[in-house]
């Protein structure tokens, strides 16, 4: 699981950062990915130095709906200040599971996800096309249809009980 929390530190959303790591059966590593923009878009969280020095000047920055936010990161998305969970279509980045599928070079040795926040309905979808039995992660995600239809599946849904050796959280 510290290998899923580094890689979610390599995301470029400024909603949430997620880290995805795929095993096979032998616990071998077969792709690794984070939420992002597509390849070659400006990252939603690259940072306008002038403007958080503005925003720093008129007393700090809170990341709150007031539009600070945007104006930090003049290239957030629509998704960017929307709910977790909410707005999905507004948000242009592609999730962590997603990345890592693309990584992967066959989805049917695929036996288990790490993952920093439990799939939402569409990974879970994409991940019921794969070998994949058993997803892992460390905080659920607010698509509880999701496990619904993985464990109706009869496959395993686990949240991570181990002790995590690295912090999730980056300075923004």
């Amino acid at each position: 699981m510290s290998l899923v929390a580094a890689t979610a530190t390599r995301s470029t959303c400024c909603r949430r950062n997620v880290g995805c790591v795929i095993l096979n059966a032998r616990g071998h590593v077969l792709a690794t990915g984070y939420n992002g923009v597509a390849s070659g878009q400006p990252h939603c969280n690259d940072v306008n130095p002038d403007w958080c020095t503005k925003i720093e000047q008129a007393g700090g920055w809170q990341p709150t709906v007031d539009g600070a936010t945007i104006k930090k990161h003049p290239n957030s998305c629509a998704g960017a200040l929307s709910l977790s969970g909410t707005n999905l279509d507004g948000c242009q980045a592609i999730h962590a599971e997603q990345n890592a599928l693309l990584q992967c070079r066959d989805v049917y040795d695929i036996d288990t996800i790490y993952v920093s926040a439990s799939p939402c309905m569409t990974c879970i979808k994409l991940l019921m096309n794969t070998s994949c039995r058993r997803v892992v992660f460390l905080e659920k995600y607010s698509h509880p249809e999701a496990l619904e239809l993985w464990e109706m599946s009869g496959r395993l849904w686990e949240l991570f009980s181990g002790r995590l050796t690295m912090n999730l959280t980056r300075g923004g």
